[in-house]
């Protein structure tokens, strides 16, 4: 398992490569000042898979390699 730093670096890393460094910064800004449910978001980004697909995916992800 991946330390907390290391984690937020890469995901910010990810974030302004797909993005760019303006545009990460906004979805970082938009994200800590909008109140929303994080499972209601899940939900939506996704709308044409199942639970069971979703759940699949993040165990596939997580598996050893």
């Amino acid at each position: 398992m991946k330390p907390d730093e290391q984690i937020k670096l890469e995901g910010m890393k990810a974030l302004m490569a797909a993005l760019g460094d303006v545009e990460a910064e906004r979805f970082v800004a938009l994200m800590l000042r909008a109140r929303f449910d994080y499972t209601k978001w899940q939900e939506k980004l996704w709308p044409e898979k199942t639970i069971a697909e979703i759940s699949r995916a993040a165990m596939d992800l997580r598996a050893p390699r």
